[in-house]
C-alpha cells in the first residue's frame, strides 16, 4: 500500500482547514442551546471510541499502524469492530465535528464530509485491499457485515 500522507496528519490538516474557514469566511456562523453539550458529547465519544479500539488491537497483538496493514497479524472483528470497520478513523470525524461546533461555522460540515471522502478514498480502500490479501474470505464476509464507518 503506498500511502501519501498518515490519517493524523490528514485529520490535523482538515483541523486546521476548519479554523482557517471559521476564522476567515464572514458567513455560517451558528450559535444554539446546547452546543457546547453536543460539543462534548462528541469529543468524549470519539476518546471513548479510539481508546476501546486501540484496547482491542493491543489485546489482539496487532499492529495500530495504518500505513503498515501488511503487519497486521489478527483481522479483529469484535467488540467495537463489530459495529464499524473504521473506529479509529470515526473517532477522528467525530473530534473534527467537536471541533466544528466549537468553532461555530456551518461551513465546517462539509469539510468534515471532506474528511470522510478522502479516508474513503485514500486510506481505507488501500486498507481493505491489503486486508482482503491477508485474510481473504475472512475479510470479504467481514465487510459484508459491518459498516465503514457506522
Amino acid at each position: 500500500m503506498k500511502l501519501k500522507i498518515p490519517p493524523g496528519v490528514v485529520f490535523l490538516s482538515f483541523g486546521l482547514l476548519m479554523y482557517l474557514l471559521a476564522e476567515f469566511l464572514p458567513v455560517g456562523y451558528f450559535d444554539f442551546f446546547g452546543r457546547h453539550h453536543l460539543m462534548i458529547v462528541l469529543a468524549i465519544s470519539a476518546i471513548l471510541i479510539a481508546g476501546v479500539a486501540l484496547f482491542q488491537f493491543y489485546a489482539a497483538n496487532t499492529t495500530i499502524d495504518p500505513t503498515q496493514p501488511g503487519k497486521t497479524k489478527k483481522l479483529v472483528t469484535n467488540g467495537i469492530y463489530a459495529y464499524t470497520r473504521n473506529p479509529m478513523y470515526l473517532a477522528m470525524l467525530l473530534l473534527l465535528l467537536a471541533w466544528g461546533v466549537w468553532l461555530g461555522n456551518a461551513f465546517n460540515t462539509l469539510l468534515a464530509a471532506g474528511f470522510v471522502a478522502y479516508m474513503n478514498r485514500f486510506q481505507i480502500e488501500p486498507e481493505e485491499q491489503a486486508l482482503t490479501k491477508i485474510f481473504n474470505k475472512d475479510y470479504k464476509q467481514y465487510g459484508l457485515l459491518v459498516r465503514r464507518w457506522f
